[in-house]
C-alpha cells in the first residue's frame, strides 16, 4: 500500500491481463460478526484484509472472541450469543459496517460499552438506528452530538411486544444492524413481538420478532446480502416486500463451520470501468477479473449492466469476468443508481469519457457515507475540466468539451477509499495529463493494494513514466538521498551502484578477476543477474541477502573496476531500463542522467568535498566494526574519483542539464526537501500539499 502524502499517476494508455480482487468488505464484516454471535468455531476463508476488517476483529477480541489469523483465513471462536466481558471501549475507525451492527448487537446483549471512531465517523448519522433500538428498551446515550457517535450503551430492559420500526431512506446499514441483532433476543427467550395473527401464542411462548421499515428502503441489494448470510448462520428471515421482516420464533445462530468470502463487487467496478475505457494492451484479450462473477450475491455486481449501457463488453463465469472496450467514446447514460450506491461512483468518472451528459439519480445516500460523496465527486470532477450539476439526490456530468479542456488535477480524497480509486481512472485522459491522488493510503479501508493491482494490468503512454536521476561520486550520499526521495514519492528505486557491486561479487564467486581480460565473461554474468530489490531496501542475489556484503570496501573497489568495462556496462543497460515502471523511478548512480536516462525529467548531481565524504564513510565503516583511517579513506576516494572521471565509457560527470547539489553542510532531510522542491517545480499540480 502506498503511504505517501500523494501519488502521481502518469498518463496511462492501455489495460490487459488478470487482476484478483480482495474479499468484499460488506460480506467480510457481516460474516465476522455473525461468526462471533454463533456458537462454535467458524473458519472464514478469503477474508478481506483492510482497515475496516481489522477494527472489527480487534473489537471482537475485546468482546471475548477467540481470533486466530492465518493470511486470508481467520478462525473465530463464537460467543453463542453471550458476551465474554461486561464492558469495553471500542474504537471502530471509519467503518460503518462495524459501528452500526455492533451498536445494535451490544445494545441488545447489554453491558457497559463505549463505541467511537475517527472524526468523520462522528459525523455519520446513527440516530434512526438508535431510535429503533430505544423502542425496544435499549439504553443508548450520545457522548457528543445528538444523532451521531460516539455512543455509550447500557443494560437494556427489552420490551418486544410491538414491531420495531426503522427508517429505510437514510442507510440500509440500520436495517442490517437490526436484522443481525434481534435473533439474539430470540436466542435467550426475551419477550417477543406479536405476529399480527388473530390468536396470539400463549403467554411465555416464543414469538416472532418483526421489523417494519418506514419509508422507501434504499440500497436493497445490501439487505439481500444480509438475508443470505443470516440464512447461512441459521436465521431464515421472512420478508414481505421491503417493508416487513420477520425473525421466526426460536431462531438461533448456528455456525456453518466454514464460509468463503466473495471478492468485492464494488471493487470490481473500477476494473470493469478500466476494461471499458482503456485500449487493449498489445497481446492481451482484454482485462480478466478473478474472484467475483455475474451470479454474485452482491448488489453492486449489477454495475455490469450499467457498464454495458455505456458500451463495455463483459463476459464471465461463476467466479470471473472479462471486460474490454466496445463503444468508444462511451455512451452517456441517465440511470437510477439506488441499486448500486457504491459502484455508481465509478460511473461518474466513466462519464468523463462519454459522448454527452450523463445523469446519475437516486443517490442521496452518498451524502452520509465516508464523506459527502455527492459534493466530493462534483468538486473533483470539476477540477478535471468537467461541467457538473449537483442536486440533492443526483449528479449530472458533462465531460470536458475537448482534449484541450482537460486539466491536470490534484484530487482530494476526503479520507474516502472510493473517491481515490474512482479518480485513478482519470489517468487515461486523452490529453495525456498526469493525475495526483492525495492521501492514497485511504484505499486501505477496503483494497490496500489497489494501486499495485492497477499498475499490474495497465501500461503507460510512451515515455510517460517519470524518472528522477541522482548521480554523484562515491560516498556523496546519493544512495541515501535517492532512497529517501523514492520513499517520499512512492517510486521504485534503482541503485545502479548495487548492480555493479553485484557484478563484481558474481565475478569473484566465479573466480574471475574484475579486469579487461575477463570482460566478456563478467558481462555474461551481469546480463543474467538474478537480482531482486525488496521494499525494505534489501538486495537479494539468487535469493541470498547480500545487502551488507556488497557494501564492503572490497565490493566498492570491484564495482569501480567492472564499471569501467564497456561490455559490462552494455550488459546492464537493458536491466536498468526495465526498472522504469509505474508509477515512477528514482535512479541513483554515476551515469543515470548522462547515459541511461538522458531524457529524465529531473537530474541532480550530488557532491561533497573529499574530506566530508571521507568523514561520512569513516563513521559508516566504524559503526559496522571495520577498522580504517580518515587519511586512507580520503586518498582512496580521490583515486576513485580520478579513475571514474577518466574512464573511456560513461565517465563520471554532471549531465548538462543537471542541478548541482553540494550537500557538504546539509542534513539528509534538508537535501531531500530541496530535491523534492525541484521535482515539484516540474509538476503541473502546484505546491506539495501539507495537512
Amino acid at each position: 500500500m502506498f503511504s505517501t502524502e500523494f501519488l502521481d499517476l502518469p498518463p496511462l494508455a492501455s489495460a490487459g491481463g488478470t487482476v484478483t480482487l480482495p474479499g468484499s468488505k460488506s460480506i467480510s464484516n457481516r460474516v465476522l460478526l455473525l461468526a462471533a454471535l454463533s456458537g462454535g468455531t467458524t473458519t472464514v476463508h478469503d477474508l478481506l484484509d483492510s482497515d475496516d476488517t481489522r477494527v472489527m476483529l480487534d473489537a471482537l477480541q475485546a468482546l471475548g472472541c477467540g481470533v486466530r489469523r492465518n493470511g486470508a483465513q481467520v478462525q473465530i471462536d463464537g460467543l453463542d450469543g453471550r458476551l465474554g466481558v461486561p464492558g469495553a471501549k471500542l474504537f471502530l475507525g471509519n467503518a460503518g459496517t462495524a459501528m452500526r451492527p455492533l451498536t445494535a448487537a451490544l445494545a441488545v446483549l447489554g453491558g457497559d460499552f463505549e463505541l467511537s471512531g475517527v472524526p468523520r465517523m462522528h459525523e455519520r448519522p446513527i440516530g434512526d438506528l438508535v431510535d429503533a433500538l430505544r423502542q425496544l428498551g435499549c439504553r443508548i446515550d450520545y457522548l457528543g452530538n445528538e444523532g451521531y457517535p460516539p455512543l455509550r450503551l447500557g443494560r437494556p430492559a427489552l420490551a418486544l411486544d410491538a414491531p420495531i420500526r426503522v427508517r429505510g431512506d437514510v442507510s440500509s446499514q440500520f436495517l442490517t444492524a437490526l436484522l443481525m441483532a434481534l435473533p439474539l433476543a430470540a436466542m435467550h427467550g426475551s419477550p417477543a413481538t406479536g405476529t399480527g395473527a388473530s390468536s396470539p401464542p400463549p403467554e411465555g411462548a416464543p414469538r416472532d420478532i418483526v421489523i417494519e421499515v418506514v419509508g422507501e428502503l434504499i440500497s436493497k441489494p445490501y439487505i439481500e446480502i444480509t438475508l443470505k448470510l443470516l440464512a447461512r448462520f441459521g436465521i431464515d428471515v421472512q420478508r414481505e416486500g421491503w417493508q416487513r421482516f420477520t425473525i421466526p420464533a426460536g431462531a438461533r445462530y448456528r455456525s456453518p463451520g466454514r464460509i468463503h468470502v466473495e471478492a468485492d463487487a464494488s471493487s470490481a467496478s473500477y476494473f470493469i470501468a478500466l476494461g471499458a475505457l482503456a485500449a487493449r494492451t498489445s497481446g492481451s484479450n482484454g482485462l480478466k477479473i478473478q474472484g467475483v462473477g455475474a451470479d454474485s450475491i452482491q448488489g453492486d455486481i449489477r454495475f455490469i449492466d450499467a457498464a454495458r449501457l455505456m458500451g463495455a463488453q463483459v463476459t464471465g463465469g461463476p467466479n470471473w469476468l472479462e471486460v474490454s472496450r466496445g463503444a468508444w467514446p462511451l455512451k452517456a447514460i441517465d440511470l437510477d443508481c439506488n441499486h448500486i450506491p457504491d459502484a455508481a461512483m465509478t460511473l461518474a468518472v466513466m462519464a468523463l469519457y462519454a459522448d454527452g451528459t450523463s445523469t446519475l439519480r437516486n443517490i442521496a445516500s452518498w451524502r452520509v457515507k465516508e464523506t459527502d460523496r455527492l459534493a466530493a465527486m462534483a468538486a473533483e470532477l470539476r477540477k478535471l475540466g468537467a461541467t457538473v450539476e449537483e442536486g440533492a439526490d443526483f449528479l449530472r456530468v458533462t465531460p470536458p468539451a475537448s482534449v484541450s479542456h482537460w486539466k491536470a488535477a490534484a484530487v482530494h480524497t476526503y479520507d474516502d477509499h472510493r473517491v481515490a480509486m474512482c479518480f485513478s481512472l482519470a489517468a487515461f485522459n486523452p490529453a495525456g495529463l498526469p493525475v495526483r491522488v492525495l492521501d492514497p493510503k485511504c484505499v486501505g479501508k477496503t483494497f490496500p493494494d489497489y494501486f499495485e493491482a492497477l499498475f499490474s494490468v495497465t501500461a503507460p503512454q510512451p515515455d510517460a513514466v517519470p524518472v528522477l536521476c541522482i548521480d554523484g561520486p562515491t560516498a556523496s550520499g546519493k544512495g541515501t538521498l535517492a532512497a529517501a526521495v523514492a520513499e517520499r514519492l512512492g517510486y521504485h528505486l534503482l541503485d545502479s551502484g548495487a548492480l555493479y557491486r553485484l557484478s563484481g561479487l558474481a565475478a569473484r564467486r566465479a573466480g574471475l578477476e574484475p579486469e579487461a581480460t575477463h570482460a566478456d565473461a563478467i558481462a555474461a554474468l551481469a546480463r543474467k543477474l538474478p537480482v531482486r530489490f525488496t521494499a525494505d531496501h534489501r538486495v537479494l542475489l539468487a535469493g541470498e541477502d547480500v545487502t551488507d556484503l556488497i557494501r564492503s570496501e572490497q565490493a566498492g573497489m570491484d564495482a569501480s573496476r567492472v564499471s569501467a568495462l564497456p561490455a559490462v556496462r552494455t550488459a546492464l543497460v537493458a536491466l536498468q531500463h526495465s526498472c522504469r515502471t509505474l508509477p515512477g523511478l528514482v535512479a541513483d548512480g554515476r551515469d543515470m542522467g548522462t547515459v541511461i536516462f538522458p531524457g529524465a525529467r529531473l537530474k541532480v548531481y550530488l557532491t561533497a568535498s573529499a574530506a566530508h565524504r571521507a568523514e561520512r564513510r569513516h563513521k559508516q565503516l566504524i559503526s559496522k566494526g571495520f577498522s580504517t583511517t580518515m587519511e586512507s579513506l580520503r586518498a582512496d576516494l580521490e583515486a576513485r574519483d580520478a579513475r571514474d572521471s577518466s574512464r573511456s565509457v560513461a565517465p563520471l560527470k554532471p549531465a548538462q542539464d543537471a542541478l548541482l547539489l553540494d550537500n557538504s553542510d546539509l542534513t539528509v532531510d534538508q537535501s531531500v526537501d530541496l530535491v523534492l522542491s525541484w521535482w515539484q517545480d516540474k509538476q503541473p499540480f502546484g505546491a506539495v500539499p501539507h495537512d
